[in-house]
């Protein structure tokens, strides 16, 4: 069995009710929803949330919230492997076995059902643990700069002042839209950014953190210049 797990607290505080916020059409957690559904690869599409109102719209458009996330799990300091796995012990306890896990972010909505698709292909492919989506750094980390306490400008490694940048080793970052595990990796606290995970790499432009205003505009301004991230789109 496979399931699907997508954590949608109430209480996010620099874009409040970011979870259920119009982005585009319709809330932003249906984005996620939606690209769940269109992979057809789920048994159990559930969000976790400590939030009534968050329930209603998750069940609106097709999710199920089967219980709702206790308050120890509910604030500002508790990680998303935390939430996953309290949501993994109850499925298993209520469905039985449950093979895979893919934690998707409420917050995702350039994700594609095409690239859930391929994430599952990653894990069994690679017989990895874990396989979850990265996107490189535009630019060069190895030149990045630090503001001084003089307000000056310092690079952090200055030995890549005059390294060519085709001679640096690309830098990939988490892309914040889902992470597929082995029923047992979560279980077993085994890390994510390890060498037991396989990185599914995605363009730039599919990719948007969303903790801000600044980064919600951007996203929005995305979506008007590529259209619309369809949930079947490949």
């Amino acid at each position: 069995m496979k399931i699907a797990v997508i954590p949608a607290r109430g209480g996010s505080k620099r874009i409040p009710r970011k979870n259920i916020k119009d982005f585009c059409g319709k809330p932003m957690m249906a984005w996620s929803i939606d690209a769940a559904h269109a992979s057809g690869l789920f048994d159990h599409i559930i969000v976790s949330t400590d939030d009534a109102e968050i329930a209603e719209v998750a069940k609106t458009w097709g999710a199920e919230v089967p219980f709702m996330r206790p308050t120890e799990l509910s604030n500002d300091y508790v990680g998303t492997r935390a939430v996953t796995k309290h949501a993994l012990e109850w499925a298993m306890a209520e469905y039985g076995n449950i093979a895979f896990i893919c934690t998707i972010y409420a917050t995702a909505p350039f994700i594609k059902a095409m690239d859930l698709c391929n994430g599952l292909a990653l894990i069994n492919e690679s017989q990895k643990a874990i396989a979850f989506t990265v996107t490189s750094f535009p630019y060069p980390i190895q030149r990045a700069l630090r503001i001084t306490e003089t307000n000056g400008v310092a690079m952090f490694q200055p030995e890549h002042l005059i390294t060519r940048s085709q001679d640096l080793l690309p830098a990939y970052h988490d892309a914040g839209q889902f992470y597929w595990a082995k029923a047992g990796a979560i279980m077993e606290g085994i890390p994510t950014f390890s060498e037991h995970a396989a990185p599914l790499v995605l363009p730039h432009f599919q990719v948007q953190d969303i903790d801000t205003e600044d980064d919600w505009l951007r996203a929005e301004l995305m979506y008007r210049a590529w259209g619309s991230p369809s949930a079947t789109q490949e």
